[in-house]
């Protein structure tokens, strides 16, 4: 999916919309569906993000990075500035860099335009975060948020390290867009593996079809594409997604989605050892670890 999105168009109309949002929230407002943060805080991490993958763009990264974080402005005055500008020069690098250009992500996709589509739908689920705590929800884009579930089943949920293997269950379920038509048929099942630490992972899994085959699922779960998108990343959606079905493999593809059971994934994601690196003139150590939600 995706192909006939113009990603670059969306990143730049959610980020708008998102610092347009965030704007009218008291700076201390807290942040519903991230209740660990409030207004500023969501502010200075889609501000962070936004920068951090324009560096990795317009330095030509393409080994995993080390520790770039910039300063943390004061006040909401410095956060919207640092925002606006990195909002505004990830942007117009992403514009100028071809989407076959390489470029490190923690996918296994190394391309600038993995990073093109990963950042239109991180700032589509942060403008929602914002209007959430504003209390003032706009509609969101039923093809984006169609891709959004894609990306969610196949790469957010459906990503195997190299240490581990999905078993599948024997048992599927048929997730159905509403209003665009589109379906995914995911298989349940386990993922099993040791990690680098020496961490036994058994863990409820999904893995999404290449293509929705048509053949009868055990269950369902129907919802327009924004509500779909939302429930799988745990957000409220517009109105309740509608499951039917299997309850047992229904409660299996949740169990497999909820924040708990994605500790593999999270590892997998996370940044390999490398060689110190230098970015602007600074050599770069001792890299961090984020998780595949935070960026």
């Amino acid at each position: 999916m995706g192909a006939e999105l113009d990603f670059l168009d969306h990143l730049e109309l959610e980020s708008a919309r998102f610092a347009e949002a965030i704007g009218s929230a008291p700076p201390e407002a807290r942040v519903p569906s991230c209740p660990d943060w409030n207004a500023d805080d969501l502010l200075w991490h889609l501000a962070e993000v936004q920068w951090f993958w324009g560096t990795v763009v317009r330095e030509r990264i393409t080994d995993a990075p080390g520790d770039v974080a910039p300063a943390r402005p004061a006040d909401r005055a410095g956060l919207a500035e640092f925002f606006d500008r990195g909002s505004r020069e990830l942007a117009d690098v992403l514009a100028a860099t071809p989407p076959d250009a390489p470029a490190w992500p923690w996918s296994e996709d190394h391309t600038v335009g993995f990073i093109r589509r990963r950042q239109a739908h991180e700032a589509l689920i942060h403008r929602v975060d914002a209007e959430l705590t504003t209390g003032r929800r706009t509609p969101m884009d039923p093809g984006l948020s169609a891709d959004g579930v894609d990306e969610a089943l196949r790469i957010m949920y459906g990503g195997v390290p190299p240490w581990g293997n999905f078993t599948p269950g024997g048992e599927t379920v048929r997730l159905r867009a509403s209003d665009t038509g589109n379906t995914w048929l995911v298989a349940t099942g386990r993922f099993t593996g040791t990690d680098p630490e020496g961490t036994l992972h058994d863990e409820p899994d999904i893995h999404a079809a290449g293509s929705d085959p048509g053949d009868p699922a055990d269950a369902e779960i129907v919802g327009t594409a924004a509500d779909l998108d939302c429930w799988l990343w745990h957000r409220p959606s517009y109105a309740p997604v509608i499951p039917s079905g299997d309850p047992d493999v229904l409660a299996h593809f949740e169990s497999a989605i909820a924040p708990a059971s994605t500790d593999h994934r999270a590892r997998a994601s996370q940044r390999t050892p490398h060689q110190p690196q230098e970015v602007n003139g600074t050599t770069l150590e001792n890299p961090p670890s984020p998780t595949y939600h935070d960026f």
